[in-house]
């Protein structure tokens, strides 16, 4: 990753520690003067996302550390295991949301609900730096990958739907003194929280795990591959991902005659043709003797 890469994801992470932390000081003042409960649970995200922008920040800063003699491939995976703590936060939030929610929904009486115009206004005012951090988030993952930064993208997603549902809730409450909508926001919004946890776990895990690459790029570099002046066929095609790297390892077929100088400079023309398309690369190339007779291809 290049060092504008890495700036660009740090800037990403601080802004996200910056806006949670506005969010979470907002939502705090607007709950306490209202008693909604679809607030709260959107304050409850809000300080899982403070806490979770603290460790993403962290584990890029750690993730951006060139490699070492102890983690000679980098350390990429430190953000992979931010994604899955962030998955792991999210989905005990979402279920005391939702336990909560059913609690108000089935007790005997209701508690009404305060200053719903003062606790729309800041709901307002959080959707709007919610809105600005996810424009940002989105610029960043787009241009290095990182899943660390994706994962952070999502789940403010997903604040935007419970968001928007506590604004409701608060309206409906005050036009018509239905304080049961505000519970049944809260359930929407763990649904939510649910679902995001579930995709941000399972990418973070696929990864730790050492799944391949997404079968696209295997097929882009396998096209690469696939006739280059040279190369009489390849195989063993293998990659895997870590954060948002992805390392290759790929075993070529060359002439067993020609001088090692000329089969250096293909393997070396070939790994720069891969990084120029794909730059969240690691590629390690394998130069075999092609079998006499062979033909081009895989």
């Amino acid at each position: 990753m290049t060092d504008h890469d890495t700036k660009l994801t740090l800037t990403a992470g601080l802004a996200s520690v910056a806006v949670s932390s506005t969010l979470v000081g907002l939502k705090l003042w607007a709950m306490s003067a209202t008693g909604a409960l679809s607030i709260a649970a959107s304050l409850a995200d809000s300080a899982l996302d403070l806490m979770m922008s603290l460790g993403a920040a962290a584990a890029l800063i750690y993730a951006a550390r060139p490699a070492d003699e102890d983690h000679a491939f980098g350390h990429s995976s430190a953000e992979d295991l931010a994604a899955l703590a962030q998955a792991l936060f999210i989905t005990a939030s979402a279920l005391l949301i939702g336990w909560t929610a059913g609690m108000r929904l089935t007790a005997p009486a209701t508690p009404e609900l305060a200053q719903e115009g003062l606790g729309m206004a800041v709901m307002a005012a959080s959707l709007a730096l919610t809105l600005a951090l996810v424009w940002w988030q989105g610029r960043v993952a787009r241009a290095t990958g990182s899943r660390v930064v994706a994962a952070d993208r999502l789940h403010y997603l997903g604040d935007l739907l419970p968001g928007l549902g506590a604004i409701v809730a608060l309206w409906v409450s005050a036009r018509w003194g239905l304080v049961n909508v505000d519970a049944w926001v809260a359930l929407a919004a763990s649904a939510v929280m649910l679902y995001g946890a579930a995709h941000v776990g399972k990418g973070a895990w696929d990864a730790l795990m050492d799944r391949r690459a997404d079968p696209a790029v295997i097929e882009g570099i396998a096209a690469i591959a696939h006739g280059w002046p040279g190369v009489h066929g390849f195989h063993d095609l293998k990659t895997r991902t870590a954060g948002r790297r992805i390392f290759v390892n790929l075993h070529i077929e060359l002439d067993g005659d020609q001088p090692l100088r000329e089969a250096h400079d293909i393997g070396a023309a070939l790994r720069q043709a891969i990084l120029r398309t794909y730059p969240q690369t690691d590629v390690i190339i394998h130069k075999d003797v092609a079998p006499k007779g062979g033909r081009p291809g895989s």
